[in-house]
């Protein structure tokens, strides 16, 4: 019999799976023979495929009813005896709330970004510590865990990194960068233009290709990057999330916003060059020690509104600044 039976409830976001990692790394150390299953939405479960911290990776689609109800059968039948919600949702706190176990750790209402959300914790964490990395150990250490060593577990199949070699060689790439014009709200995005014009002086120094990340919502961005770059191009091709690793693994340097392959590639040890406006890079920003943050915001405008058009914030940022940011990153090693 496993000493504990654990439930991880962190469904999205992709950079927030990420910075969830180190905490059920070191749930795993200090109870090396629980049973350690996490709960994510099926797009994003490729993430945790081969993490040798979780035993089983439950994937819910909440845009099907009967596979919800499905789920909510298999986490009641499961019979955990701690949940951990690192989401501080309504929908996250319910479905802990559900799966039965009698206790159920979560943020406070202060620290959730849904307040309701802590009405459905037996017990309550108000972090102390900034960074969102460290927040979550917080969480783990409440039920039981000791903070050791920072790691992030991912791996990254050889299909995934075949299928991006040979997307890239027949474009004669080798050597390349990744550049990501997304952000999940549109305040903490950073001009495609303005990508598509750092594209050009980053080749232009560099002899290096880029490549677009994006998703199937975000093409319309990477191609206005790809017809602001001029020649040569930019890479844009559509690469799922095990080959996005794939991709972002093998990459000289990455650019982006506060987002998802930001913090994935600096997770996977890649150079990282962040662009920072209304989010707060000290709670939210790479994990990286060697990575640099571009920001020229106040503390005035660290807001976390999610609105539809880059914040005032983010138009600050000059193509120069990212270019310079980029240099100093590399030489950082």
């Amino acid at each position: 019999m496993p000493e504990e039976r654990f439930l991880i409830l962190r469904m999205s976001a992709l950079g927030d799976i990420v910075h969830t990692l180190p905490a059920v790394a070191a749930l795993r150390e200090s109870f090396p023979k629980a049973e350690i299953d996490w709960l994510v939405d099926s797009r994003l479960s490729p993430i945790l495929s081969g993490n040798p911290d979780v035993n089983h990776v439950v994937k819910m689609d909440r845009s099907d009813w009967r596979g919800v109800i499905a789920g909510v059968k298999r986490l009641r039948a499961a019979r955990y005896a701690t949940a951990l919600d690192f989401q501080s949702l309504y929908r996250s706190a319910i479905l802990g709330y559900l799966s039965g176990a009698p206790r159920r750790v979560g943020f406070d209402a202060g620290h959730s970004r849904e307040s309701g959300a802590a009405l459905f914790y037996t017990q309550k964490v108000t972090p102390l510590r900034k960074h969102v990395v460290e927040q979550n150990m917080e969480l783990v250490e409440r039920a039981g865990a000791r903070a050791g060593d920072i790691r992030f577990p991912l791996h990254v199949s050889a299909e995934a990194e075949e299928r991006v070699e040979r997307a890239l060689s027949a474009r004669g790439v080798m050597d390349y960068f990744v550049l990501s014009p997304g952000g999940g709200w549109g305040s903490k995005c950073w001009p495609a233009e303005r990508y598509g014009a750092l594209h050009r002086a980053l080749a232009e120094r560099y002899g290096w290709r880029g490549v677009i990340s994006f998703s199937p919502a975000e093409r319309q961005l990477a191609e206005i990057v790809r017809r602001e770059a001029g020649s040569p191009e930019p890479v844009v091709e559509l690469f799922d999330l095990s080959q996005l690793m794939a991709l972002l693994r093998r990459a000289k340097f990455v650019v982006a916003a506060d987002s998802g392959p930001l913090h994935l590639a600096s997770a996977l040890g890649t150079p990282v060059v962040g662009l920072y406006g209304p989010t707060d890079p000290a709670r939210n920003g790479p994990y990286g020690a060697k990575d640099i943050v571009v920001r020229n915001a106040t503390q005035e405008e660290t807001t976390y509104r999610r609105e539809k058009t880059p914040a005032r914030s983010m138009l600050s940022i000059t193509v120069e600044q990212v270019a310079d940011a980029v240099e100093r990153r590399l030489r950082n090693g």
